[in-house]
């Protein structure tokens, strides 16, 4: 895994939005899947980083875990907040297509590289990377592993 700089900070999901808009988005998701607020916030935070990676380099075949998902769903059902959003940060509309792929421990594993080589915090227990399971039944985030 490609590691920041240990000196840098690293970046944040949340400074990526308004404070206003994180609180909302935030807020929504908490009572919409019944979270906590501040677990609510740490998946939109860990959110937001995923469209920013995925939408700046186009990396279509990248896709969310099962806990962060529900930080793109709020997300996306803020409209015109959302539309706006992708407009200044990509110019174009990203596009969120339910269960277009599997996931799987390796791609989740890539997902969360390619977050931490864009400098990103990445909370792994959002990822599924430090899940307790036993396998086979259960090796991650989903079916296929």
């Amino acid at each position: 895994m490609t590691m920041p700089a240990l000196h840098a900070e690293l970046r944040r999901g949340r400074d990526l939005v308004s404070p206003e808009l994180f609180e909302k988005v935030s807020e929504f998701c908490a009572e919409e899947y019944g979270h906590e607020l501040s677990f609510a916030r740490a998946i939109v935070d860990q959110a937001l980083a995923f469209l920013k990676v995925m939408g700046d380099t186009r990396a279509f075949d990248m896709t969310p875990s099962t806990t962060v998902d529900p930080g793109w769903h709020s997300f996306a059902l803020h409209t015109t907040a959302y539309a706006a959003w992708c407009q200044e940060q990509f110019g174009y509309f990203l596009h969120h297509e339910p269960k277009a792929t599997v996931r799987t421990r390796p791609l989740i594993g890539s997902v969360m590289e390619r977050l931490n080589a864009a400098g990103f915090y990445v909370d792994d227990r959002l990822w599924g990377a430090v899940k307790e399971c036993n396998p086979p039944a259960c090796c991650g985030d989903g079916d296929g592993c």
